[in-house]
This record gives C-alpha cells, structure tokens and sequence, in this order.
C-alpha cells in the first residue's frame, strides 16, 4: 500500500494514562509523515507558504482503529495518493506495527491562499512532482 514510509517510535506523550496511543495522536502521526513526504519530494512547506503564498489544510478525515500502539512501539506511517485533484489532495495512510495494521485513514488535504485560507490551486511545480510521486 506504500509511496512512502515514515519510522515513528511512541513517546510517552503520545499515550494515555495507560500507556496507550491516544486515538487522536495517529492524525498527528499521519500529518508529520505527510510533511516528511513532502520533505523526501523537496517541498518544504514553510518555502511554500512564503514563495508561493499557499499551504496544505486537512479538509477532512477518516480513521478507523484496529489495534492499539504502546509505548515505546516502533510503527510504520504508510502512505499513499489516492487522489490528485487541481487544489487537493486525497492520501490513505496507516499505522503499521511490525505485521499488523493499527489504523487506517483517508486525509483530504486541500491548497489555500495563505492570506485568505481561500481555496487555490496547487502551484504546478508543486502539482507535477506530486503527480510523479503516485
């Protein structure tokens, strides 16, 4: 299911008083492996904002859980395009712990005008190496 894979070992910040990942913190872990992707692409976010006027926003999300991460686990954030589309971008993604898929969502992450949070079109160096990346 992979473009990309992103290493993640769980902190004790990520966990709840159990020593459980905390069911919210898999959106923060699929949003740094989007990030690092985009990074692996040579597209820094900050450089976009402020030479393109543009950033990524999360749309929507779905995420469903199967097993939970502990502390200390070493997990895989799996990622993939599903989807390109002039101002967005539809991704699966999964948190994997050795053999075992812990959780899986679709991320619909939209471009906007970094002024107006306005819709706008993925600048199309941005959009091309993206397209590449499928």
């Amino acid at each position: 299911m992979t473009n990309f894979v992103w290493p993640l070992r769980v902190y004790w910040e990520d966990t709840d008083a159990g020593g459980v990942v905390f069911y919210a913190n898999y959106l923060k872990f699929f949003e740094r492996a989007r990030t690092e992707w985009l990074r692996a692409l040579g597209i820094g976010q900050q450089a976009l904002a402020d030479e393109a006027g543009v950033v990524f926003v999360v749309r929507s999300t779905a995420v469903e859980y199967n097993a939970p991460a502990r502390l200390d686990d070493l997990l895989e954030i799996r990622t993939r395009i599903e989807r390109v589309g002039p101002a967005s971008v539809q991704f699966a993604q999964e948190a994997w712990r050795d053999e075992h898929m812990l959780a899986a969502g679709n991320i619909r992450v939209g471009c906007v005008d970094r002024q107006t949070f306005r819709p706008a079109p993925i600048p199309a160096s941005v959009l091309a190496t993206i397209k590449t990346a499928r």
